[in-house]
């Protein structure tokens, strides 16, 4: 657990001095002051565009700042390269991690840094090196394993054991945990925590609260360009952090209340997904219901709503929409039928991004458009001003592509690709991941509307504060099984993960 900043030096181990970042068009910093000390967890937090990234990349060399300055244990510092930061003992560990897949996990943690001796490499004691800055992390692999033969969460401890070697005593973590399972989360606390009692500082980045609050000595909030604030001990909240980030109270940050359940508008009976074919699974979703899948990740969520889509095949059951039978297991005839599904990684799967907001919104409906098989710009103008309005996109054109909004801007983009085809069942995968906290209020305020209008909402979701602040009832998956179900009156931590993790019988 985190521990208060009192217990730890006085001296900061950086300390950032009223920076300031303009780029063409945009104050991306102003005046931005921070301290992070021996020994501790700073958690830095704000909306997407609140400044963080630009932040973390002044503080570990990759930018100079146009004002401002920083100081490394009491002393000024200039860094004009990433190789000052790291050989002033700063290392930063990016969201999308910077490692070659080709190279050995020694390779990759002395990449530019090998141990020579007159010209050759020493690659015994680079292996013995490796091997214990891997130990350090709580990773017992061969350092001569090929890094791509990891799971993405040894690739991150990885990354960590490659820091430390570089004798880093500022490590920044940029959402470390925002592609691992919640054991592989577990096990990187338990290395933050490692780390912190041996003295090494942590800025610690996140958008989800929850882990902020597991971790973080203190926390420093950005709006806008600027501090917003600053949190200790048991200031540390989920109101407190999402008040400051916002700029309002959030009274009821789960806007979800529950509707009347009307009839029957997604049914699956017997259904038998490839990835587990000794099961059958059975479930419905009533209009105006908003029905979690809940579970752990590898449970099988993900493969059951991409069967009932059509992405992938199923191998035996039925599922009818509004009472009709859904042939074909196509996704052509699941979207004729009224179903529609936000996958989970939506830059793979769920958007074009070299395409622009207006393509992309307009994609799914063009059959539906007033001039079909034609296309009609005029329409396609309207109705995407239309949406742009309605989820509160942030966009300088309709002509702007995909790939530069922020991940709470594109999420809302294949969101709003649906609404014109106004589904009966929408199926969301993750809707909220990677999202900043503002946008994720705005997206369940979008799920909220569309329930109230009757469409049959059907979510996955990693996060157990979404759960049981967004679901009427959720269904438990373990090992490709619904393994129980629970209405909103029976929903708890405790009831979710005893089913999650098969402790729980279903009832019968």
């Amino acid at each position: 657990m985190s521990r208060s900043a009192d217990s730890v030096s006085s001296t900061p181990r950086m300390r950032v001095h009223s920076v300031c970042k303009r780029f063409p068009g945009v104050q991306a910093l102003a005046d931005v002051s921070l301290a992070v000390r021996p020994g501790e967890v700073l958690a830095v937090i704000g909306e997407n565009g609140a400044g963080k990234s630009t932040l973390m990349k002044i503080m570990a060399g990759i930018q100079p700042p146009d004002e401002g300055s920083l100081e490394m244990d009491g002393r000024p510092v200039e860094f004009t390269s990433p190789a000052e930061a790291i050989a002033a003992g700063v290392a930063l560990i990016h969201q999308e991690l910077n490692l070659a897949e080709n190279l050995t996990v020694a390779e990759n943690i002395f990449l530019g840094r090998e141990p020579r001796r007159w010209g050759w490499l020493r690659s015994g004691p680079m292996q013995r090196q490796a091997a214990e800055h891997l130990r350090s992390v709580g990773l017992d692999i061969d350092p001569a394993t090929t890094l791509g033969e990891l799971p993405l969460a040894a690739q991150q401890l990885v990354e960590i054991a490659k820091a430390l070697s570089a004798n880093a005593s500022l490590v920044i973590m940029d959402e470390p945990t925002s592609s691992l399972s919640a054991r592989e989360t577990q096990r990187l606390f338990t290395v933050v925590d490692r780390l912190r009692r041996q003295g090494v500082s942590i800025v610690y980045i996140s958008h989800r609260l929850a882990e902020v609050q597991r971790l973080a000595d203190r926390v420093e909030v950005l709006r806008d360009g600027r501090n917003a604030g600053t949190l200790c001990g048991e200031e540390i909240t989920h109101d407190a952090m999402v008040s400051r980030m916002v700029g309002r109270d959030l009274n009821q940050f789960f806007p979800h209340s529950p509707h009347a359940a009307g009839e029957v508008r997604l049914s699956v009976r017997g259904l038998v997904v490839a990835t587990a074919p000794q099961h059958t699974i059975d479930l419905e979703v009533r209009a105006g219901e908003v029905v979690a899948l809940a579970g752990l990740v590898g449970a099988g969520r993900s493969e059951l709503v991409e069967t009932i889509f059509g992405v992938r095949p199923a191998l035996g059951g039925q599922i009818t929409v509004d009472g009709k039978p859904l042939r074909g297991g196509t996704v052509a005839a699941s979207i004729r039928h009224g179903v529609a599904l936000v996958p989970e990684d939506r830059k793979a799967t769920g958007l074009l991004l070299d395409s622009s907001v207006r393509d992309n919104m307009t994609l799914a409906a063009l059959g539906d458009a007033p001039s079909a098989p034609w296309r009609s710009p005029t329409w396609e103008q309207r109705v995407t001003s239309e949406l742009i309005e309605r989820l509160g996109v942030r966009t300088a054109t309709q002509n702007t592509p995909v790939a530069t909004l922020s991940g709470g801007n594109q999420q809302k983009v294949a969101l709003g690709k649906w609404l014109l085809r106004e589904p009966a069942v929408l199926l969301l995968d993750e809707p909220t991941r990677g999202v900043d906290i503002g946008a994720k209020h705005e997206i369940y305020e979008l799920i909220e509307s569309l329930s109230a209008d009757g469409v049959a909402v059907l979510f996955v979701s990693s996060e157990m504060e979404e759960v049981l602040g967004m679901a009427d009832r959720a269904l438990v998956m373990h090992e490709g099984r619904i393994a129980g179900e629970l209405d909103r009156s029976e929903l708890s931590e405790e009831a979710l993960m005893q089913l999650a993790v098969g402790t729980a019988r279903e009832d019968t």
